[in-house]
């Protein structure tokens, strides 16, 4: 007979889970109403497996109950993580492209500055743009008369003195290869 009465206990759990799964419901609101039903030992005490039974599955009605709200604090917490990072995301983007601009700016400054200067070298004559060639730290030297007119180039470095003009002529070497 107790063999019988856990039997129907457990068919009485069994289906309406098994029909609540079917049906694609939610099972948690199945457990809290099974769990807090007050007939479900109703003239059963006096039979302790079925006691034991009713008590470890409201308990487990219990813990699912609360896993699923841990879940959903869970879900809540990591939305609001993932809004915070897009939203982050977003920002660092503008940044970016705010940097990038200024950089563009200032290279187009640099740019235009130098271009500047080598239309004032251009029209220079070679042995005062020689003597101030001679006087510039040697790179800086070599990328003006890369840039100035190829004429006026070779009429600066044949008045510069030949030590010199080699330097000058190994560091243009030096930038044309570092460009390719």
């Amino acid at each position: 007979m107790r063999r019988s009465m856990l039997t129907a206990l457990t068919l009485a759990f069994a289906v309406p889970a098994g029909a609540a799964i079917w049906q694609g419901g939610d099972l948690s609101r199945f457990f809290a109403a099974s769990a807090s039903s007050g007939d479900l030992l109703q003239g059963c005490t006096d039979v302790p497996e079925a006691v034991a039974l009713a008590t470890e599955l409201r308990d487990r009605a219990l813990r699912i109950e609360r896993y699923m709200e841990a879940l959903d604090t869970r879900k809540a917490e990591l939305a609001t993580a993932e809004a915070a990072l897009k939203a982050r995301a977003t920002e660092l983007r503008q940044q970016k492209s705010g940097i990038q601009s200024r950089r563009d700016g200032a290279a187009q400054a640099v740019r235009e500055d130098i271009d500047r200067l080598v239309a004032v070298y251009d029209q220079m004559k070679p042995a005062e743009a020689a003597a101030v060639l001679t006087n510039l730290p040697p790179d800086f030297a070599a990328e003006i008369l890369m840039r100035v007119q190829p004429e006026t180039g070779a009429r600066i470095i044949a008045v510069v003195e030949p030590r010199q003009a080699a330097l000058l002529t190994a560091q243009m070497g030096a930038r044309s290869v570092q460009n390719d």
